[in-house]
């Protein structure tokens, strides 16, 4: 079965890329050809020179690099943890340990080719976001790995190597050669681009709207017919 593929470049330290993910689930939800729509998520890289620090949390870490206050931090956290918490989501930042993100995605793009890709970026969103583990660590990764269905030794692997190192790098590219700044960022058809966490309405919209014309050049269109006297192919007019 042919299916409208649409891509999503995000990265996992992004709290509005897990909030993204929420509010495009459930506009698929309840999208009436979901079952004819492919997610393929795409790596981005939000900070590629950030160094993981797990003695630090993410309250900690935004107050230094915007030179605010830790205070001011925690409220601005505190919004986007609103936010999440309306998609269903729990944020917890004063446990969030600070990591780059380079090798939680070489894994996404393991678990992708053994078509677990969403899987993964569910996990690690939550390990991140949720549970405060490091997503840099190499026995977190392979932990998380293995919890969703992917084969330890050939996770850990990939960890101890430099695979899938090209394909990040190649979604990056593709996403700067997109002109994409910021993630979330959809990708609907190859040609609908939806930019942020936005509203379910609009998601919604441009799935309708993406599938639809992807359909007539695809799919068979979803014709009402009204009957009337007419000749059919076995020669039978009536």
């Amino acid at each position: 079965m042919e299916k409208m593929k649409v891509e999503i470049w995000s990265d996992v330290m992004c709290p509005f890329c897990y909030i993204g993910k929420r509010r495009f689930e459930s506009a698929l939800e309840e999208f009436g050809h979901k079952d004819n729509i492919e997610v393929e998520w795409k790596s981005f890289q939000l900070n590629p020179d950030l160094k993981t620090n797990p003695n630090i949390n993410i309250n900690e870490y935004l107050a230094e690099r915007k030179g605010i206050t830790p205070d001011h931090a925690r409220q601005m956290n505190d919004y986007v943890t609103n936010m999440a918490a309306e998609a269903g989501l729990v944020y917890d930042f004063d446990k969030a340990i600070v990591a780059n993100s380079f090798n939680a995605h070489r894994l996404s793009q393991l678990a992708k080719k053994h078509g677990l890709g969403d899987a993964m970026e569910e996990a690690l969103f939550k390990a991140y976001f949720t549970e405060g583990k490091n997503t840099d660590d190499k026995h977190t990764l392979t932990d998380i790995a293995t919890a969703i269905g992917l084969d330890r030794d050939e996770a850990v692997r990939t960890l101890d190597s430099d695979a899938f190192a090209d394909e990040v790098k190649h979604d990056i590219a593709e996403a700067q050669y997109l002109g994409i700044q910021g993630v979330p960022f959809f990708v609907m058809n190859n040609k609908y681009g939806v930019s942020g966490a936005q509203a379910v309405p609009v998601f919604t919209q441009t799935l309708e709207k993406s599938f639809s014309e992807w359909q007539q050049v695809n799919g068979k269109p979803q014709l009402t017919i009204i009957e009337g006297e007419s000749c059919t192919t076995d020669g039978d007019c009536g």
